[in-house]
């Protein structure tokens, strides 16, 4: 059984966690960040490299030839106000009116943490660890990454907002879609009728579209409606929706996108609006077996610290959803965050420093398993 984090270790891993959230870094703006974590291995000795994406990585020499993969994102969703985190009832919250950054500064900091016991204390097997970058906006960094440059077997990501215990085996394929509505813009109250409304357009298909979720496997949303001018007397001759459908099956994914594509020109057909349409699958969906020996290693990972192992799927996307169809066995661990991309954001001191003994934990088992 892997040696727990002693105090040294845990007040590390706390003070680089508020550090990290303290450096805004939404997605697309992560270099400030990037810089820390890459001075942090620096720091340690480790030879770290940067790709064209922007993904930082760095490998650790371990007893043997086997490689573990271990991966966290470091951008965050957009920012409603500065971070400042503050402990409240044994856990970290901001102190502002926005996210803590938790997702997935919890993770990055973890994986700093780690670096520096295996710096001291070289570790039983090699770890490859990679910081990505733009995953909340598609997986950007790790679709960009280079899956053959990796040496280990398998590997993990810690990126699902649940108690610590969950290991998810299936991801959601994913699909965005945009439509601009073109209207024809007229004076409301002189000469209505040679106006078309072009938010009228987008009200008609957002309400003719079946949303939320549509069974077990499939969700659909509009996420973000905006139109018209600086005044309510012009009829609106533009309007813009954001909308996405998901679902663990691919075929149910594409099938409700064509739906909601089609409830898009029913609306513009309806009010003699002209429509732009575009449809872009960001990622793919991907299923574990259970019987995957990253699954079983994960298991006993989780055991030896005291948590009971509980197999999920989700709705949610992650780095494992580009690793695995890049043909790379990647496991997503449930790493105890609460609230993610919400203002009430948080993460209990004891689920940030479980996770790091769960983590040198998988090092111990995963030397085991290869």
């Amino acid at each position: 059984m892997a040696r727990r984090a002693d105090e040294v270790e845990r007040r590390r891993l706390n003070d680089l966690f508020v550090e990290l959230c303290r450096i805004e870094s939404p997605s697309g703006r992560e270099a400030p960040c990037a810089a820390r974590v890459r001075a942090e291995l620096d720091g340690l000795g480790l030879a770290v490299e940067s790709d064209g994406a922007g993904n930082v990585f760095a490998r650790i020499a371990g007893a043997s030839d086997a490689a573990l993969m271990l991966c966290a994102h470091l951008d965050t969703v957009t920012l409603q106000a500065p971070v400042e985190p503050v402990l409240v009832e044994n856990g970290w919250e901001n102190a502002n009116d926005g996210i803590l950054g938790a997702d997935n500064k919890a993770a990055v900091a973890m994986l700093l943490a780690l670096a520096h016991r295996c710096v001291a204390e070289p570790p039983p097997i090699g770890l490859e660890l990679l910081f990505t970058v733009s995953e909340e906006v598609g997986l950007v960094g790790a679709q960009a990454f280079d899956t053959g440059a990796l040496h280990s077997a398998f590997g993990y990501v810690f990126d699902h907002a649940t108690p610590i215990g969950e290991i998810i085996l299936a991801g959601p394929t994913y699909y965005r879609l945009e439509a601009e509505f073109h209207g024809a813009a007229a004076h409301a109250g002189i000469r209505p009728e040679q106006g078309r409304s072009a938010i009228a357009a987008a009200a008609q298909a957002v309400a003719a579209m079946r949303l939320g979720r549509l069974d077990e496997e499939t969700t659909a949303n509009v996420g973000r409606i905006a139109g018209g001018g600086h005044s309510t007397n012009v009829v609106p001759d533009r309007c813009r929706i954001e909308a996405e459908a998901r679902s663990l099956d691919a075929a149910k994914a594409e099938a409700v996108v064509a739906e909601m594509g089609d409830r898009v020109h029913d609306g513009a057909n309806a009010t003699e609006c002209d429509v732009d349409v575009t449809v872009e699958r960001l990622w793919t969906a991907y299923r574990l077996r259970p019987s995957t020996p990253a699954v079983g290693v994960a298991e006993a990972a989780l055991r030896a610290c005291g948590y009971e192992p509980r197999q999920i799927v989700t709705g949610g996307g992650s780095d494992a959803n580009a690793f695995n169809a890049a043909g790379f066995s990647c496991v997503n661990l449930a790493n105890g965050t609460e609230r993610n991309h919400e203002p009430g954001e948080r993460v209990s001191v004891a689920a940030l420093e479980g996770m790091l003994d769960v983590t040198f934990a998988l090092v111990e088992e995963a030397a085991a398993a290869c």
